[in-house]
Formats: C-alpha cells, sequence, structure tokens
C-alpha cells in the first residue's frame, strides 16, 4: 500500500480518525495537510510524529468557504498538489424535532455538507488527471441501520447528504480519473462519539457489536487507506460500512 509522493488533505486531523488517518498514510510514505479548528497543540502534536517535511498544520474553519481556500491554498504552496481528499471533520448535536434550532441546522450543513462539498470543487484542479486521485467522504453507519434513534436527527440528515455526494460525483470525476467513496463507520471511539453519551449507552452500543467493542479511529483508518490506494482504483461511488458487524 506504498503511499509514497501522495499528498492527502484531511480536515479534522488533530484527534479522532482524521489523526489516524494521518498518521497511517504518512507511514506509507504520503505527505499531510493536518487541518484543525482550535487545537494548536494537538495539530502540532501530530506534525511532530510525522515531521514538518512531510506535514503541515493548517487552522482553518472546513466549514467555510473561506477555510476551504485557506487550506487548499495552502496545500499547494506545501506540496504543489493534491492526491487525497478527505473531508473528516464533523458536528454531531443530539436532539429532537423540537429542539432544533435554526442556528444548529446552519452550523451542522456548513460542518457536514457545504465544507466537504466546496473541499472537492476547489481541491480538483490541483489533483491529477493521470490516475490516483481519491475524494473520500465520511458517512455514517446510522444510514442503513435498522433502527435511527430520533435524536440522530440532524446528524442522519447531513450524512444522507454525504452518500448522494458520493453518489453522484463518482460519475462526474471519473472524467478525471478521480475516484469518489465514502468510509461508513460504525460507534467509534472519539470525542464527537463519546459527546453527550451517558455510560449507560456507551456500553450498550459496544455490546452491539459481536466483537463486544466499539470501533478504534485505527479501525477506520485502515478502511480509508485502503481506499486511498491503488488498489482500489476500480472502486467508485460506494458507501463502504466500517463497523465490526454492528448496525446490521
Amino acid at each position: 500500500m506504498s503511499l509514497a509522493g501522495k499528498v492527502f488533505l484531511v480536515t479534522g486531523a488533530s484527534k479522532g480518525i482524521g489523526k489516524a488517518v494521518a498518521l497511517r498514510a504518512a507511514a506509507e510514505g504520503a505527505s499531510v495537510v493536518i487541518n484543525y479548528l482550535s487545537d494548536k497543540t494537538a495539530a502540532d502534536g501530530v506534525v511532530s510524529e510525522i515531521g514538518s517535511d512531510r506535514a503541515l498544520a493548517v487552522q482553518a474553519d472546513a466549514g467555510s468557504l473561506e477555510g476551504v481556500d485557506k487550506l487548499v491554498a495552502a496545500a499547494v504552496d506545501k506540496f504543489g498538489k493534491i492526491d487525497v481528499v478527505i473531508p473528516n471533520a464533523g458536528w454531531m448535536p443530539m436532539g429532537l424535532l423540537d429542539n432544533v434550532s435554526e442556528t444548529n441546522f446552519d452550523r451542522i450543513i456548513n460542518i457536514n455538507v457545504k465544507g466537504p462539498l466546496f473541499l472537492v470543487q476547489k481541491a480538483v484542479p490541483h489533483m491529477p488527471t493521470t490516475g490516483g486521485g481519491r475524494v473520500i467522504f465520511i458517512s455514517t453507519g446510522l444510514n442503513t441501520a435498522s433502527g435511527v434513534a430520533p435524536a440522530y436527527l440532524l446528524y442522519a440528515m447531513t450524512k444522507g447528504a454525504v452518500d448522494q455526494l458520493t453518489r453522484v460525483l463518482s460519475k462526474e470525476l471519473a472524467k478525471k480519473n478521480i475516484t469518489v467513496n465514502a468510509v461508513a463507520p460504525g460507534p467509534t471511539a472519539t470525542d464527537l462519539f463519546f459527546d453527550g453519551k451517558s455510560e449507560q449507552l456507551v456500553k450498550m452500543l459496544e455490546a452491539q457489536s459481536p466483537f463486544n467493542r466499539l470501533g478504534k479511529p485505527e479501525d477506520i483508518a485502515e478502511v480509508i487507506l485502503f481506499v486511498a490506494s491503488e488498489g482500489s482504483r476500480w472502486v467508485s461511488g460506494q458507501v463502504i460500512r466500517a463497523n465490526g458487524a454492528n448496525m446490521v
């Protein structure tokens, strides 16, 4: 799975799945642009682990057009190109219909849908047209679960949009020899997952997998790295579930 010479742009990469992807890609020889919103210390720590010659931390709001432009410009200025785009930054507020506010609606649309769409739009002109270009969205196992808790209303809505972005863009970007896929994690031990959940709920979700555990960020990173590799060249337009037989 050598990724030597490849340039990854990963949003939300200072922790969780994004950090695991950045470190794993670097271990295979890739250079990585590590986006973060507020935790500079954590982002700088990821750069330190990889080495400043092949890693760059960029503070930007990945849900805004200004932030997207800043990220793409920084990546191209440092590395000259972008091979793999992974819009990983996300937000998962919990709440029922009566609790939905316009502020939360607009924020989650910006982070989970608008940002990823425009990041791809801005990055594509800097991606190779000879093959090897990859767009990898982050979806969710909730979209195909037999049941979904009502409190996931906004999050599931936005990830449904991500699945359709994957489906439609895979047709358009094939003309540029770029594959487009999404990876859909099941319950995974990240800060995003634990936020707002009781210990009892976490244990229940662990027990839903026959492996009797949550996924780890590294588990998801391995799937994402396969999708980024040359071995996935005939995989496009797919939402790949990585859930340890949970949510099936």
